[in-house]
């Protein structure tokens, strides 16, 4: 059909008109809609005020866990940086760090005059190989603890090298570029050959990507992650916050059975720490009976499966000693039936609850530190 010029003009204005209010009536709707969506959202985001990691980190991990789960969609606004300050009762500046982290991290952008968004597709988990030497019930509280660092933004895979370095090289040559990152336990034989081997094998995991826990390794270069124990000065220092009760005893007898890998480390902080502070001590390799004596202290530096414990108290038993009372027993590494062993078992330990968030929270930031865990001696009934 053929329109007049005129017609033709009025008919595409008209067009256009229709087609703007449209769109206007659409933005309005939409507004109201994205409106009730960042007021829901705010409502999900929480910090814990009490908590001594920092609220900006709080942020972080909570919007990172929205993001995981989808609630927070590619494409998808987040609340702005009044509005989240005044719902959580926290500075802007503190919500403005917590934004600039994520955009530098490559999850969220902003859009003049509209605020910032969900820049990817994020539903990916970070993948991580987690190699182990074996299980303990002190190695489950440091997975634990990482594990509920680290929300629903992980996907675990779990190997055990059982100290076994050819193991232990094919399950890190087999894997290569398969994970986002490594978090590897290095415990192997102390011999020079074997940490040469154990260096070389880890030195083909990319430094971004590399994060030891429970012990550093000496020799190997680069700006990986570390959450370990130090053998030798933590059971020095550990030992040395006990010495007032230490004192009370007339000797410190140290159990060292076969297999516990770190013994020479530790026996010589003990050894140093004796001789500086002029305390009586004897190292035994065996359990004698002859041996347990009133008045002393035993400290078992390899009780995983409670057998040299178990031997213990039952010849303390025998001869009607009284565990706290008329001789001390001291475990090494704690895990939670210590609380309840003997009506309270004393440990030297590492503490692994930390050692797993402190983990977990090197790969949330993406900052590879290298920090000394904590070490403490536990006091319980039994010394």
């Amino acid at each position: 059909m053929n329109y007049p010029n005129k017609f033709k003009t009025i008919f595409i204005y008209n067009g256009l008109y229709l087609k703007m209010y449209y769109f206007c009536t659409t933005l309005q709707l939409s507004a109201k809609i994205y409106g009730s969506q960042i007021s829901s959202m705010e409502s999900k985001i929480k910090v814990d005020s009490s908590s001594k990691t920092p609220v900006y980190k709080q942020l972080i991990a909570a919007i990172q866990n929205l993001i995981a789960s989808g609630e927070l969609a590619e494409g998808a606004f987040l609340p702005s940086m009044n509005g989240l300050s005044d719902e959580l009762q926290i500075s802007k500046e503190t919500v403005k760090k917590t934004y600039s982290i994520l955009r530098e991290k490559g999850l969220i952008d902003s859009s003049h005059g509209k605020g910032f968004y969900v820049k990817t597709n994020t539903a990916h988990k970070i993948k991580i190989l987690l190699i182990f030497d074996k299980l303990s019930t002190y190695k489950q509280v440091l997975y634990n603890s990482f594990v509920s660092a680290l929300g629903d933004l992980s996907e675990i895979t779990i190997l055990l090298h059982n100290q076994d370095i050819a193991l232990f090289q094919h399950f890190v040559e087999g894997n290569l570029d398969n994970y986002d990152y490594y978090i590897v336990a290095p415990h192997f034989p102390l011999q020079q050959t074997i940490q040469k081997k154990v260096v070389k094998i880890l030195s083909k995991i990319p430094n971004r990507k590399l994060l030891l826990v429970d012990r550093n390794i000496e020799g190997l270069n680069g700006k990986f992650g570390a959450v370990y124990q130090d053998f030798e000065k933590d059971i020095y220092n550990g030992l040395s916050s006990g010495i007032d009760i230490l004192s009370s005893f007339k000797k410190l007898n140290v159990i060292s059975m076969p297999g516990s890998l770190y013994a020479p480390l530790i026996k010589k902080g003990i050894e140093t720490f004796c001789i500086e502070n002029g305390v009586n001590y004897e190292i035994h390799h065996t359990i004698d009976r002859a041996k347990i004596k009133s008045g002393e202290v035993f400290l078992i530096l390899n009780s995983q499966l409670d057998l040299e414990l178990i031997e213990l108290a039952g010849i303390a038993k025998e001869k009607n000693y009284k565990i706290g009372t008329d001789i001390g027993v001291i475990s090494y590494n704690e895990s939670p039936i210590n609380e309840i062993i003997l009506n309270g078992l004393t440990v030297f330990s590492t503490n692994f609850k930390q050692m797993g968030h402190l983990a977990a929270q090197m790969i949330l930031d993406k900052n590879f530190k290298q920090i000394h865990c904590e070490f403490n001696l536990i006091r319980r009934s039994t010394f």
